[in-house]
């Protein structure tokens, strides 16, 4: 009965900590301290969970409604755990905070005033470069929040302090933090698009905008129709980027498999929309984001511009007992998160590689980072 991201210190955790070798004892241990900490008659300052969510809702309050997670290297995953947390009980109701991970930081140039930086440091594992970078901002009058760790079973700790912060951020911002009313919509249109599948043997395949060098573009052809008569990719994406403004994030959503080689492309291509831009960018492997941040995208501010990237696999499965492919099934899954982000007014594209995924990446990447350059 717990929601998902609230249960990594429930059975549903701490069985595969348990099976993993993690010492359960002295992970929940951690925990139990910062319980005892957290007791309602513990001043609130004094309060680790309630403190760190002020600190979030009132930053949210003041116009810094995205929160950039820095970790220690040996805690690189925390941020996937945490930007669940954030973005699905936050982003509703036209309101919402976008966490933004895997993110190095920039120079204090880069960046405008809608962030909060969060640096969670863990003794023995330090990164100079990241430190001084951080140092930086902060210098620059950016809030940086650091929280310390002394070993990894401080984990357990911090799980309990950003589950209640996102709580008290959530009564904050004024939302209800434990609903999530618009990941059931992107599952409804996966649904419906299966059934259609069923029914006429094929998926709809959507409008295509054009095509250029294997990448196929579709999605909201009103918003791209400014490219005008050039008609090349790059001007399409010059077009979209030019409805980015202050305060808004870009989104790279990606369907393809999560392979070093591809992500290292994706994540230069997304430095240079942060760099060119002055903006907030994250990004997603699909359909994981749909359960992370998807309800944000949805439910939350129309501040997001959103790039869907697509492939056909390799090699394909039939789902047992379904009459349809995994690969299919992915394929629901991405056009029917765009049908709910057209829906909702959002500012998104598609763009599916034709060929060699390594090569469409390439194309890709190179495309985005020639297009933001005239923004620079």
């Amino acid at each position: 009965d717990i929601g998902g991201r609230y249960s990594a210190l429930s059975y549903f955790g701490i069985v595969p900590a348990a099976l993993m070798g993690v010492d359960i004892e002295k992970l929940l241990g951690k925990a139990g301290e910062i319980v005892g900490s957290s007791r309602p008659c513990v001043n609130a300052e004094d309060n680790p969970g309630v403190w760190l969510g002020t600190v979030l809702g009132e930053a949210y309050k003041a116009g810094r409604d995205k929160v950039t997670i820095t970790t220690s290297p040996d805690l690189d995953s925390f941020g996937l755990w945490a930007e669940q947390l954030i973005a699905e009980s936050t982003g509703k109701e036209g309101k919402g905070i976008v966490p933004v991970t895997a993110e190095p930081p920039g120079r204090p140039s880069f960046y405008g005033h809608d962030r909060l930086f969060v640096y969670l440091q863990l003794d023995g594992s330090t990164d100079g470069h990241q430190d001084h970078d951080l140092q930086k901002l902060e210098d620059a009058e950016q809030p940086v929040v650091r929280l310390h760790m002394k070993d990894k079973y401080d984990l357990g700790a911090e799980f309990f302090r950003w589950e209640l912060a996102v709580a008290v951020a959530g009564q904050i911002i004024g939302i209800n933090p434990f609903d999530e009313p618009n990941v059931q919509e992107s599952k409804d249109n996966t649904k419906a698009l299966l059934d259609t599948y069923q029914k006429a043997g094929r998926l709809p395949q959507g409008d295509t905008i054009l095509e250029s060098d294997g990448l196929v573009l579709s999605g909201d052809s009103e918003l791209l129709a400014r490219a005008g008569s050039e008609g090349t990719l790059d001007s399409a994406l010059r077009a979209l980027f030019s409805t980015v403004r202050p305060g808004d994030y870009v989104s790279m959503l990606a369907y393809i498999p999560s392979t070093g080689e591809q992500e290292e492309l994706l994540q230069d291509a997304r430095l240079a929309i942060r760099n060119s831009l002055r903006v907030a960018t994250t990004f997603g492997y699909g359909p994981r984001y749909l359960h992370s941040t998807g309800q944000l995208h949805k439910g939350g501010p129309n501040k997001g511009v959103f790039i869907q990237i697509t492939v056909d696999p390799k090699r394909d499965l039939d789902v047992p007992g379904a009459p349809y492919s995994f690969g299919t099934l992915v394929r629901a899954q991405s056009l029917g998160d765009l049908q709910s982000l057209q829906k909702h007014g959002r500012r998104a594209i598609r763009l599916h590689i034709r060929g060699d995924l390594s090569e469409g990446v390439e194309h890709l990447r190179e495309t985005i980072k020639q297009a933001v350059g005239t923004f620079a």
